[in-house]
């Protein structure tokens, strides 16, 4: 991705309300870190979102769509559970499991955050420059202001 592009996606990242729905588990964050959708809409899927949006600081973060991210973390595009034959309980298990190991990775590679891209919204990033209306935003490490 061009420099240029990266940065403005972070520029955006920086300037734009986010909405939060604060996690059942007091030790969500410091497991998996804390994530935000561009949209109270979107937040809704996850529970009740916080009635005030919150302002986030990245410097470092890791961009791309599903796949591209995993393949940067672990070398490989992983293997998901099939959603229709999955109950739902397995799934969010599974899913918290990889976002602690998602969030420890990119840690240990220098990122504050990972920035989860639609593939297309990714791709049209990438080769045009166009910044996606939806992301998906996970704060892994604080950055100060």
């Amino acid at each position: 991705m061009k420099k240029a592009y990266r940065q403005a996606l972070i520029a955006r990242i920086n300037c734009k309300d986010w909405w939060h729905v604060p996690p059942v588990d007091p030790q969500a964050y410091q497991k998996r870190g804390k994530f935000y959708a561009s949209t109270f809409r979107e937040a809704e899927f996850w529970g009740r979102p916080l009635d005030m949006p919150e302002r986030v600081r990245v410097e470092n973060p890791l961009i791309g769509d599903e796949s591209h991210v995993e393949k940067a973390l672990f070398g490989k595009a992983l293997r998901h559970p099939d959603l229709d034959k999955t109950p739902h309980a397995n799934l969010v298990a599974w899913r918290f499991r990889l976002d602690a190991r998602m969030k420890k990775a990119a840690v240990a590679k220098g990122y504050d955050a990972i920035v989860i891209l639609s593939r297309s919204g990714f791709q049209k990033l990438r080769t045009q420059g166009r910044l996606p209306l939806s992301i998906e935003l996970n704060i892994v490490r604080a950055t100060r202001a």
